[in-house]
């Protein structure tokens, strides 16, 4: 189906067509100098001491919890209101994902309250994922952590730009994950970032994403290949000198594209406010937000009652979307019983609507306009 409004669309231009052309004369496309700049250029931008790129953001998940020592046997207290890397990491390293509710219908951040009642003499690590941009309640979350000795991962995939009391996400846990997707705020396609403060973490994220090779060498001008060790198993989870260059045009759009989202909603939210049938999630949240999506929930609602709200948007030419199914729904993982009722509701009655940097304030006119004329029908 051809939407006349798309729920993401990409903010580049030709700054982004140049440096992949450069990039492509440079002869010089596996992970170089782009992906070294573009690390530098992040650990800025969040203050933080390291950041390392990686192949996507799942593999940062898979590889911080590698670094952190969780493995079989210990348990990984995760939501369920997430898009399913953020779990399927916890199980590639053979731990127990730990199913926690969500903290409200206007806060979709994992419940600290739900956290700390979860958690048991397995517990080893807490995953805290910023929905949309958001921040979860870190002071809590980093309390519950210290109480019982937890690791906290962040994981920031929605919130390259986003903040909380001043600090970047991703620089508050003790490691951050980002995602460059298609679809994110900072776009190469395929990408990630793992942040940290401690040293020894992002020493060994470094010989883990290169097959665990404790040397290598991205200088031309050698002779010879350099010598090198394997001091455990590894993976090729680099990121190549195209995503970089990409990534690193991205990042110096970043705070223009927060600040253009920022307006976006706030129009939103003067628009569908007289709507009294859906609820608007972090209506009054109060720090800043990279605002990767704006989600809807809608009252009185099920999911048969959701789909057919989209179905009639998109008969409109008004593209939307799930954010997201429950995880602990999924056939894969309904072994490990959950009790979620806030984040089973939300799963079925949330609606994505478009947002991205282009999008035209009569086009958020349209949307909101649709958005009422069905639901005074249906009620």
């Amino acid at each position: 189906m051809n939407f006349k409004i798309p729920l993401f669309d990409l903010n580049y231009g030709k700054e982004e067509e140049d440096q992949i052309l450069k990039t492509i004369r440079s002869k010089w496309i596996s992970m170089g100098q782009n992906v070294k700049q573009l690390e530098d250029d992040f650990a800025k931008h969040l203050n933080i001491d390291h950041a390392v790129a990686l192949t996507n953001g799942t593999v940062s998940l898979h590889l911080a919890l590698k670094v952190l020592e969780v493995g079989e046997g210990d348990e990984v207290i995760v939501p369920s209101l997430t898009f399913v890397a953020t779990v399927d990491a916890v199980r590639y390293v053979g731990a127990t994902p730990v199913f926690a509710d969500v903290t409200s219908f206007e806060d979709f951040s994992i419940d600290p309250e739900d956290i700390e009642n979860k958690v048991t003499s397995n517990t080893k690590a807490i995953i805290a994922m910023h929905y949309a941009g958001f921040a979860c309640n870190m002071d809590d979350i980093m309390r519950i952590a210290k109480k019982h000795d937890l690791f906290v991962i962040e994981d920031a995939a929605h919130a390259p730009d986003s903040e909380y009391k001043e600090r970047k996400l991703g620089a508050i846990g003790d490691i951050g994950c980002f995602s460059f997707f298609s679809n994110k705020n900072m776009s190469c396609g395929e990408g990630g970032m793992l942040t940290t403060s401690k040293n020894e973490y992002a020493k060994r994220v470094k010989i883990l994403r290169s097959h665990g090779m404790i040397s290598i060498s991205e200088k031309r001008d050698e002779s010879c290949t350099p010598q090198y060790d394997i001091s455990e198993l590894g993976y090729n989870y680099r990121m190549d000198d195209i995503r970089g260059a990409l990534a690193r045009i991205q990042l110096t759009k970043l705070k223009d594209d927060t600040k253009k989202r920022e307006e976006l909603r706030n129009f939103y939210l003067e628009n569908l406010s007289s709507i009294e049938n859906i609820i608007i999630p972090y209506r009054y949240f109060q720090y800043r937000s990279s605002n990767h999506i704006i989600p809807i929930v809608l009252k009185n609602c099920d999911a048969k009652k959701r789909d057919r709200i989209r179905h009639y948007l998109a008969e409109n030419g008004i593209q939307t979307n799930v954010h997201y199914p429950a995880v602990h729904r999924f056939s894969l993982y309904n072994k490990y019983k959950s009790y979620l009722p806030k984040t089973e509701y939300i799963a079925d009655c949330e609606i994505t609507l478009p947002l991205f940097y282009n999008l035209t304030k009569d086009e958020i006119k349209h949307i909101s306009l649709k958005i009422g004329d069905v639901l005074n029908e249906t009620g």
